[in-house]
């Protein structure tokens, strides 16, 4: 949200004081403790950050209002708040933890594709594109043909599977740099392989853990409750300070790699600092949810369309991923009622579509160029 920071002691100003301030950014003058320091605010994406807040506030209160019974808006924000409530059962205990899961599993895929586009510098680049998700799915069928169910296990083995098939990917891209379109076409051809892999591993269990294997693939946050929530949520505040550094470095990774290096900026290792960050944070929702599709992919580029700014936001990134999870998963729950739909089915059906603009509008830039 920031593009440049300046400190001021004693008067004096240490670091990039913006003597020029860019169009659009309004100049924010703060204390932390006897240090003054000062940095430049995008308008535009503190706008976007706020509407999305706003937005993501209302979904979660129709989220737990909307399902087999309805709980008046009154009442959902009194169980929120801890106030005792006629609703404690259906919104506490029922809806609550499952919409945790689904805001935390979004605003992981929300920044997880964030960072792969950055590095890519390509739109269609996302977790579930090149491959990330699919090795996170192939290694967690394997388990679960061979007898592994434990939703305590399963997710530890989506983010090695997820790590697997990123190193893959790395390995086969870089050619003494990293191509945007290379990157991506390999990607596609990992996961293509990895998902073919997944369904062999499919036909060699039996019929009920096929089935299993089969819902959880499609992504789905039924059954979802605190004991996924926990463990999810640690980890994304372990990693917070990691997504705070990452929103400093997607400034150095668009420069071409000419200029960062004539900079003495590390772009090697900031790159795969940035796409392992990625990776963890897609396959840990990949472990707690499934494979939820499009997420990755539809939120940075909606989030950048409307901050307007040269980088991805990652916040609105993160912000965007759980309304467009919350959102579906109240959808899923509600379109075919009393059948629920795996909120996957509803995020690509969304996502597909989106995916065939973006091809269409690449091609025919690519034609008027």
């Amino acid at each position: 949200m920031s593009a440049g920071v300046s400190t001021t002691v004693d008067g004096k100003v240490t670091g990039a004081r913006a003597g020029v301030r860019p169009a659009g950014y309004a100049l924010v003058r703060t204390r932390f403790g006897a240090r003054r320091v000062s940095f430049l605010l995008h308008r535009r994406a503190a706008v976007a950050a706020v509407v999305l807040a706003l937005l993501l506030c209302l979904s979660c209160v129709a989220y737990l209002s909307v399902g087999e019974s309805f709980v008046a808006p009154a009442e959902v924000v009194k169980v929120i708040l801890g106030q005792p409530s006629s609703a404690e059962l259906v919104v506490g205990t029922l809806r609550l933890p499952r919409m945790v899961v689904g805001l935390l599993v979004g605003a992981a895929f929300g920044v997880s594709g964030a960072l792969i586009q950055t590095v890519a510098r390509n739109p269609l680049a996302s977790p579930d594109i090149i491959g990330v998700t699919q090795g996170a799915s192939v290694l967690t069928v394997f388990a679960m043909t061979y007898g592994v169910t434990s939703f305590t296990v399963l997710p530890y083995l989506s983010v090695t599977g997820g790590m697997l098939a990123a190193v893959l990917v790395y390995a086969f891209a870089w050619r003494g740099g990293l191509h945007a379109t290379r990157f991506v076409l390999i990607g596609i051809g990992v996961a293509i392989a990895l998902r073919s892999l997944t369904t062999l591993f499919m036909t060699k269990g039996d019929y009920l853990v096929a089935q299993q294997a089969q819902v959880w693939m499609t992504g789905s946050l039924n059954g979802r409750g605190w004991d996924e929530a926990g463990p999810l949520g640690w980890v994304l505040l372990i990693l917070l300070p990691a997504v705070a550094w990452a929103a400093y470095a997607q400034r150095t990774v668009s420069m071409d790699d000419g200029t960062a290096t004539a900079l003495g900026v590390r772009l090697r290792h900031i790159r795969l600092g940035l796409v392992l960050l990625g990776v963890v944070l897609a396959s840990v929702a990949t472990g707690t949810a499934g494979p939820v599709d499009f997420v990755a992919l539809l939120a940075p580029q909606i989030a950048r369309r409307m901050t307007r700014t040269a980088q991805i936001p990652l916040l609105c990134s993160a912000l965007l991923g759980a309304v467009i999870v919350v959102l579906a998963d109240l959808f899923a729950r509600k379109l075919f009622a009393p059948t629920e739909l795996p909120v996957g089915v509803l995020t690509a059906a969304v996502g597909a579509p989106y995916l065939i603009w973006l091809i269409i509008r690449s091609r025919t830039a690519g034609a008027g160029a």
